[in-house]
This record gives structure tokens, sequence and C-alpha cells, in this order.
């Protein structure tokens, strides 16, 4: 059974909630108050894109994180991305507007995971895709990004054995892109699972003219079918450049949000109507002007995890 490609609303035709605007102001005033900036990933809902200072994927924010002056980051994410934030600037508050908002594909890989699989592989670089715990990049090597494992994976010398994880796809399109053979995990993103190449195909059947964009966490027969393969700012690039009029969208749908403010005058057709990460649309105006009126949920992690994988994480933004 596949999803039938969906047309959503035009951001034009959707009411505007009255009270947004309230918490729009009162978050701004707390934001000044606190010398504080709002980081929102590219699939959070719209009304918390359109409040955040900066908005990206995983590198992008990784980036923006590494090299802020503000004394508190409001972290509009899952987990995983926050306390990414927290190990760049250990002395700045890093919050969150909900706890809950984690990442199925982060809690598949565990620290003894790591440790089971550097003994089955004596002398393997392990390659961390940021899409995992603290405690998990704290036994890497390396970290990576979608944008960026390609370029990392081609850093580390041919013929050293290399250790993908948690994300099996990730690690099959870095395979497929380097000419390598990893060693993979059997982690994966549930949401993009979702997507099946029978969907690439009946949307390509109903907008042949069409531009197909898929993310790298999708299974090898989606990305393979699609045009562009890419992480959420190559996603956007891709999109800003092409004479395509429409553009059928293989990632979590919070990303359609961003694309249609960027390309107003291109149809953009999600390539599954359900795949929503619920992870990350626990997040709302509520909850983030709550989190700067009290400081908390506070990202807390300890300076043995913070120290080893920052050095995980800096070895990424070299190579990036």
């Amino acid at each position: 059974m596949t999803n039938t490609p969906t047309v959503l609303v035009p951001l034009a035709h959707q009411e505007a909630d009255p009270s947004a605007a309230f918490l729009v102001e009162r978050i701004q005033s707390l934001k000044k108050e606190r010398n504080a900036i709002i980081l929102a990933h590219n699939y959070q809902i719209g009304e918390v894109q359109d409040v955040a200072d900066y908005i990206g994927d995983s590198l992008e924010l990784a980036r923006f994180a590494a090299r802020t002056d503000a004394d508190t980051i409001v972290f509009c994410g899952v987990h995983f991305m926050a306390e990414t934030a927290k190990i760049l600037n250990p002395g700045r508050h890093v919050v969150v507007p909900d706890l809950k908002a984690g990442c199925p594909m982060s809690d598949m890989i565990t620290p003894e995971e790591v440790d089971r699989l550097r003994e089955k592989h004596p002398g393997a670089v392990v390659v961390t895709y940021v899409n995992s715990p603290a405690s998990v990049k704290a036994k890497s090597d390396i970290c990576c990004t979608s944008a960026n494992a390609v370029r990392i994976v081609q850093s580390i010398p041919e013929g050293t054995p290399v250790i993908f994880i948690p994300d099996q796809f990730l690690g099959d399109y870095v395979q497929r892109a380097t000419g390598r053979s990893l060693i993979l995990f059997e982690g994966f993103c549930p949401t993009h699972m979702r997507i099946m190449a029978a969907d690439i195909d009946q949307a390509r059947h109903q907008y042949p003219e069409a531009l197909v964009i898929a993310h790298p966490e999708c299974q090898p027969d989606v990305a393979i079918k699609s045009d562009v393969v890419a992480s959420t700012s190559r996603m956007a690039s891709a999109v800003r450049e092409s004479a395509a009029r429409t553009v059928v969208v293989g990632t979590e749908l919070g990303m359609i949000h961003r694309l249609r403010k960027e390309n107003p005058e291109k149809e953009f057709i999600p390539a599954c109507s359900t795949c929503d990460c619920s992870n990350m649309k626990v997040n709302s105006l509520e909850k983030i002007l709550w989190a700067l009126e009290d400081l908390s949920p506070e990202i807390l992690l300890p300076e043995e995890i913070i120290r080893d994988a920052r050095t995980a994480l800096d070895r990424m933004l070299e190579n990036s």
C-alpha cells in the first residue's frame, strides 16, 4: 500500500492564530532580557520556524551553536540536537521547549554497543551520525551529519575500516557515494522508513516534470529513484537552483514550510503524506515562552561526556 501524494494547503490560505502575535511579542522581549537565541530544525512546525533566529539542518545548527555569543540557547528540535549545542557551549544555558522531544534512531545505539563493535573490529574508526546520544558521541572518533557524511568518510585513509553508526541507510548512501565498504549498524529513522519506492514512482507518474528530492535517511531504493539525495540544507539550495516548478519532497513534512517560504512560486508535493515526526512536533510557541521564562528544561551533561564528545564534534566541524 502506498501513500498518495498530497498537496498541502498553501500558507496564504491558512488562518493565522490570533493568540500567536502576543506569544511572539513576549518571546522576542524575553530573548532580549536573557540574551538568548532560538535555533530551530527544518522539521519544526511553521510557527516555531517563524520565531527562530536560525533555521537549518543538524550541521548548520551545530555551526550556529559553536559560534554564538548568546547566554542562552533555546533549541527547538529533538533531544540529541540540544545535547550537541550544550557540548559545544558548556558554559551557556541550553534549554528545550519539551524534554519529550526524543529520537527513536538515537535511542537505537548505546555506548555499550559501540564498545562491542570496537572489540569486534579492532583498529576501526567510529564515525557517528549526530542523530545519537551524547554518551555515544563520547565513545566515537568523529561525528558527521547527513550534509557532510561523505566528506568525513573520505577524510579517513583508504584501507582503514570504518564503523558507521547508527543509521544504516545514510551509511549505505555514503558507501555508494564513496565506493568504500563500511561496517553498518542497523539503526534507521522510522519517519523516513515510511517513504516507499512506490511513492516515488506514483509521484513521477502524476508529476512527470517535477524535481524529486529525498533525504539520505530514506531506504536505498527511494534514494536511487530520486533526482537529488541530500540533507535538508542542500535540499533548500537544490530547490532554489532548479527551474522545476513542482517539487516532490521525500523527507519529514515540516521541511515544506521552509521550502514554500523561500520559493512561493513553486508547488511542493510530499512523497509521503504521513511522514510527520511526532517528536519534532511537540514544540510550540507556548513551550518556547515557558522555556525562556524559567530557563528550563535545561540540558545538563557530565563533564567527561562533554569533554570526550566535544573531541568528536570538533573533528567533524574541522572537516566541514
